[in-house]
């Protein structure tokens, strides 16, 4: 079968009969025959990380679940004590997607009141209806996992795909392959062929159909999802692939327009590995995440197939660490001791990039120490900070690592809860939410929807280490972006840090924290809300408080609107094969076009008094405090000048040293006595 390409080439179909050298391009191993050969060559390494490798035509004969009548009513009850009570977008989901969950679980909850166990559907269909719902609230908060044997697996086809723009156009390419599946792949298949159909499917087309499916709360994100989960999905955060395998047309790089088929994977992992831990109703750890749970496990998923040294080396430095702390206080270098959280390189001798994956740390302390030990050794004129398909997490993590790239005192944002018995009744409950408890009672008398918002972070631990990087900062963002990126995007833009360059038209727009079912079930034992224990290792997530910008913005939710750049960008072709190049090269002449401050201090203690050495650039006065009191303003010209103050009293703890520009406050430094 031969046709024409764009550039006068053929296109082979694995379809119809072939010659020789089109069988071994285009020839397909048996559905078995792939994985096990495969699974025989994992090391042991690799079986430690992805377990057995199988096709999802195995999976799918071998996967039943256990789900009984009793357990299916348990969880349409458990959803509907959620989201009725609890969630707190459920106004404005009704109104913006025109969505009534409540009453499709109501209908669900009656339909199985009259079924009898002998007549019950298929359980995979019970879980798309599960699904479905929630889907349809378009909140990557609120979710529902499933059961074993679904909950510990991952689909997967072993290669990735990403868009880029040539001509206004959208165009998708093969950007990584598995080595480990080197000797499985066509020839003529390798990062830079560009795909061109799904199935049959125009790709763009397939793209926005499988964005259909998705839960993201605006387009751009459902898009991004919608390419992300072409090759990637956690299968406890959806179903198995209706297609056992797909057909993939692409064109190679000297315009041959070719066909291939590739088996969908599945590996195992234990969940324990991948999942945050939620801890108890007593730590505040577990009141402080904002997650997309998804795209977070999709991350972990690429580190895995496409980056194992990156987990193994984590794993490795961990294992002979007693804590992270101790691998910051020893590290030395750009090679960061959490390599799953933090990537950073020189670009030139003025500009660093750090990429940060997730905020999903144990420590908020950690990771910010980690943070600026590595831009302490980047160059002082221009950051690049790229957040990228980070799906969030620990809240004050992201807060809290605003203050050290702004002299701007940071204002943590408000989180607010949905007015209701249920709230009000956790609210009383638990320490950690007395601040909550009033507003809530208030919006009893009030009828208000929502209580009063207050800070998850605290605004000491937000101001308390000031501003460490004094060069021009840009934010890298794209629609992937989500929940704690998301809040850390709008802080970032809120206190007017440096301009935010997306790659998309927003962020994905995650405005909330998330609590998973079993902190709810700790907190609300023994009241008229009892919560029961999710069967088979199912699990919910729900959005709790849901957060709103501060400064210009403020009372802004961030929910469904998510981020809007202060500059599109179109990613390019060499930006997917060659590491960002286009894309640096215009963040760094974005960066160039800003000013530059400097701000260094050395102190001298002497006998009643205390020496001042200071290094400034672009700052034409200083003013100094002792723990918040004015004692001296100066003007001062670039470069090194020295100032002597008198000697701090004892339980003076604080010396702030504001540097300003013609009257406008531009860089501050907080020293510590």
């Amino acid at each position: 079968m031969r046709k024409k390409s764009n550039k006068g080439g053929r296109k082979r179909s694995i379809t119809k009969s072939r010659s020789k050298e089109d069988r071994e391009i285009f020839s397909a191993p048996s559905d078995f025959d792939s994985a096990k050969k495969f699974e025989r060559e994992l090391s042991e390494t690799r079986r430690e990380q992805m377990g057995v490798i199988q096709t999802l035509t195995k999976f799918n004969s071998t996967s039943t679940g256990k789900l009984t009548l009793g357990d299916r009513k348990t969880i349409v009850e458990q959803a509907l004590i959620l989201l009725e009570g609890a969630y707190v977008h459920l106004p404005l989901k009704r109104a913006m997607h025109a969505v009534d969950p409540i009453r499709r679980l109501r209908i669900l909850q009656h339909t199985l009141d009259q079924t009898t166990t002998n007549k019950m559907r298929p359980e995979l269909d019970f879980h798309k209806e599960i699904l479905d719902i929630f889907t349809s609230l378009r909140d990557l908060h609120t979710n529902y996992s499933l059961p074993k044997p679904f909950s510990d697996h991952f689909a997967f086809l072993p290669f990735q795909v990403e868009s880029y723009v040539k001509n206004n156009k959208r165009q998708f390419l093969v950007t990584k392959t598995m080595e480990d599946f080197k000797d499985i792949f066509p020839a003529t298949f390798k990062p830079g062929v560009d795909i061109t159909y799904w199935n049959g499917v125009p790709m763009e087309r397939a793209v926005e159909i499988n964005a259909d499916k998705n839960a993201g709360s605006n387009s751009a994100a459902r898009f991004a999802r919608g390419l992300e989960s072409m090759t990637f999905r956690p299968i406890i955060a959806s179903l198995p692939p209706d297609e056992e395998w797909v057909v993939i047309g692409y064109r190679t790089e000297d315009g041959l327009d070719l066909e291939y088929r590739q088996d969908w994977l599945v590996y195992s992992r234990d969940l324990a590995d991948v999942t945050f831990d939620t801890r108890s109703a007593t730590s505040t750890y577990s009141y402080e995440i904002g997650l997309d749970f998804t795209t977070d496990l999709v991350r972990q998923m690429k580190q895995v197939l496409f980056a194992p040294k990156i987990v193994m080396e984590r794993d490795r430095r961990l294992a002979r660490a007693r804590s992270v702390e101790s691998l910051i206080e020893k590290a030395e270098g750009l090679e960061s001791v959490m390599p799953k959280v933090f990537l950073a390189k020189k670009i030139s001798e003025d500009v660093g990039y750090i990429r940060i994956f997730t905020f999903m740390v144990n420590s908020d302390v950690d990771f910010i120490k980690e943070f600026l030990r590595l831009i302490e050794q980047l160059p002082k004129k221009g950051l690049i900070i790229d957040v990228r398909g980070n799906g969030g997490g620990l809240i004050t993590a992201a807060e809290r690592l605003l203050q050290v790239l702004t002299h701007r005192k940071i204002n943590p944002q408000p989180f607010q809860f949905i007015s209701s018995p249920l709230t009000l009744e956790m609210t009383r409950r638990t320490s950690f939410l007395k601040p909550w408890e009033l507003a809530l009672s208030e919006s009893v008398v009030t009828g208000s929807i929502f209580s009063r918002g207050f800070a998850i972070t605290e605004i000491d631990e937000a101001n308390n280490i000031g501003q460490k990087y004094f060069g021009p900062v840009l934010l890298v963002t794209d629609a992937l972006c989500y929940s704690a990126t998301d809040l850390f995007a709008a802080g970032f833009q809120d206190h007017k840090i440096g301009p935010v360059l997306g790659i998309d038209e927003n962020t994905g727009a995650g405005g909330a924290n998330v609590w998973e079912h079993g902190l709810l079930q700790q907190i609300l034992a023994g009241t008229k809300y009892p919560l029961k224990t999710l069967p088979s290792g199912s699990n919910m997530r729900v959005s709790i408080r849901r957060n709103v910008r501060v400064g210009e913005y403020a009372g802004t939710p961030i929910e469904d609107l998510g981020i809007t750049p202060d500059i599109k960008y179109n990613m390019s072709r060499r930006d997917l094969l060659e590491g960002n190049e286009d894309l640096i090269k215009k963040g760094s002449e974005i960066l160039a076009s800003m000013p530059i401050r400097q701000l260094d201090v050395v102190l001298d203690h002497q006998a009643g008094s205390l020496g001042i050495e200071l290094t400034t650039l672009g700052i034409s006065r200083i003013d100094i405090y002792v723990d918040g009191r004015p004692i001296l303003s100066q003007n001062m010209a670039d470069g090194t000048n020295k100032i002597t103050i008198d000697r701090p009293k004892a339980g003076e703890k604080v010396l702030d040293i504001v540097g300003l520009k013609t009257n406008e406050v531009v860089a501050a430094r907080k020293v510590f006595l």
